[in-house]
């Protein structure tokens, strides 16, 4: 089997880790955070002391950090010139790297040709599924890449993720479908918190007006997710509040290029924007609720 490595072991990459891992991938694993790695290769793969080393043991690394300033870190370090910090430098030439952000898909386009440079192959490949969904590999990939890349990583992909999507033979269109993806999730998770904070001011019974919303029409995987952690005064995040204000961000930018209106989008992005400025900015993205005023939330929250 390919050896494989593994960059950013937060909530789904540690999730893809474990997935891998079962899988019987040799998987090396790198984390900026001190003693992540060593905690995950406890059970089984070995943790990597840089990002170096990890290239230079792997066939196919998959980068799950969190926005493409990183992603840019992670490849070319920190002066962007790909020397010593960063990947390029020594990962092999028909090596792979897969790339499971979310970001600009013209960003995405330029990773894939400044890698061509370096004969390493490129996979456009957002993820979309929570932390459960990574762990039991059953999560969604929006992939798009280079037949040669697909050829080299195939195998790898599907082990990752319950459904592999190969949406194009170049970079650009996982992260456009992936951005799409963003708008629905942000939009339906903002509507989500307005009825249930209407709710909670009218009187009703959060409990009540979960289990009915839950089992009717107007329900969405979001409101059943999300507000089940309003019912909890749970806000540990899983996913944070700025990270819908980066996504819909892009997902506006991404509009605004050729002048097409979001108004729901746009809504969206600043009632998150609102909870950001706050102080809600790392709770989980369902704090988005306590924008409303006066909201009566279980454990006092407001």
């Amino acid at each position: 089997m390919k050896t494989v490595g593994l960059i950013g072991l937060g909530a789904m990459g540690n999730g893809i880790a474990q997935t891998l891992r079962r899988a019987g991938y040799a998987l090396s694993v790198f984390d900026v955070r001190p003693g992540a790695a060593e905690a995950f290769a406890k059970d089984g793969g070995h943790a990597c002391a840089s990002l170096a080393e990890l290239g230079a043991r792997c066939e196919v690394v998959a980068s799950v950090v969190v926005n493409a300033a990183q992603t840019e870190s992670v490849l070319f370090g920190a002066d962007g010139a790909g020397g010593a910090g960063g990947l390029v430098g020594a990962m092999k030439p028909g090596s792979v790297f897969v790339m499971c952000s979310t970001v600009d898909p013209n960003v995405s386009i330029g990773f894939e040709s400044r890698l061509a440079e370096h004969g390493i192959h490129y996979v456009d490949a957002p993820i979309s599924g929570g932390a459960a969904k990574a762990a039991s590999g059953q999560m969604t990939m929006m992939s798009s890449a280079r037949p040669e890349a697909y050829a080299a990583a195939g195998d790898v992909l599907d082990a990752m993720a319950g459904k592999v999507y190969r949406l194009g033979d170049k970079a650009g269109a996982g992260s456009k479908v992936k951005i799409i993806n963003q708008l629905l999730a942000g939009v339906h998770i903002a509507a989500a918190a307005e009825a249930m904070a209407l709710g909670l001011r009218e009187g009703v019974a959060a409990d009540a007006l979960y289990e009915v919303i839950t089992h009717s029409a107007g329900n969405s995987w979001m409101f059943e997710n999300r507000m089940a952690h309003v019912l909890a005064g749970d806000y540990t995040p899983l996913s944070a509040v700025d990270i819908f204000v980066k996504d819909l961000g892009l997902v506006l930018d991404t509009a605004r290029a050729s002048k097409f209106p979001l108004p729901l989008a746009s809504t969206a992005h600043q009632m998150f924007m609102q909870a950001s400025t706050a102080g809600y900015a790392k709770e989980d993205d369902s704090a988005v609720i306590k924008i409303f005023p006066g909201i009566d939330l279980p454990k006092g929250e407001v």
